[in-house]
């Protein structure tokens, strides 16, 4: 069985157990946070539906606490199983809760990070091979935009690990801003730079056009 397949798989068998849980509570009744279970089962399933298929599902900024969440699910679910000693039914829900929520939080914890390129746009992951391929060729590179008493100036260097950095510093006026970011995701790269500079896709093209032009330098 290929990687892909056991995603597939698992995603599968996340959303079967959600079904099974909402037949079982509108059967039997369940517990009364039996609802609140289902509705986080619900959600991690379609976090790894989204990791599974490679595809952004939602908000990237939820998955990991969604992710922290289950994991504490699973610690006090497993104090109520050993010290408050439930009922059958109850304990049925805590023990099921508690074993099959480990997986999912690992996964979506890694899946709710932003620097990847399942969370760029089409036009990020276009303005990150661009950014890529230039900082392949000179290893650093400035990037400047001046729109009328505003201008921004980002410097991006690219790391022997293949990590990019980026320095910003931003004038409005007399207000001078300076920050700084590092990404492994070129795609996220661009993201950064579209988001908090006035620089945009067209500017990254043509500095990548001059750039394969024969007898130009950048």
């Amino acid at each position: 069985m290929t990687l892909e397949r056991a995603y597939i798989s698992l995603a599968v068998f996340y959303s079967a157990l959600v079904v099974i849980g909402l037949i079982a509570l509108l059967r039997s009744g369940g517990p009364a946070w039996g609802a609140f279970t289902l509705a986080l089962g619900a959600l991690a399933a379609a976090g790894l539906w989204g990791q599974t298929l490679g595809k952004p599902m939602l908000n990237p900024r939820m998955w990991r606490p969604l992710a922290l969440i289950l994991a504490a699910g699973v610690l006090v679910q497993l104090f109520a199983v050993f010290t408050l000693h439930p009922p059958g039914n109850e304990l049925t829900w805590l023990l099921t809760g508690a074993i099959f929520s480990v997986l999912p939080a690992i996964l979506l914890f890694q899946y709710g990070k932003r620097d990847q390129e399942v969370w760029a746009t089409a036009e990020e992951c276009e303005g990150g091979k661009m950014l890529d391929d230039l900082l392949t060729r000179q290893r650093e590179l400035l990037l400047e935009k001046q729109e009328a008493d505003r201008q921004a100036t980002v410097k991006l260097t690219k790391a022997d690990d293949n990590t990019y950095h980026a320095n910003v510093t931003r004038t409005h006026g007399e207000q001078v801003e300076r920050f700084k970011e590092s990404f492994t995701c070129p795609a996220t790269l661009a993201f950064f730079v579209l988001k908090y500079t006035s620089i945009s896709v067209n500017d990254i093209a043509t500095r990548h056009r001059s750039a394969q032009e024969p007898g130009l330098t950048t």
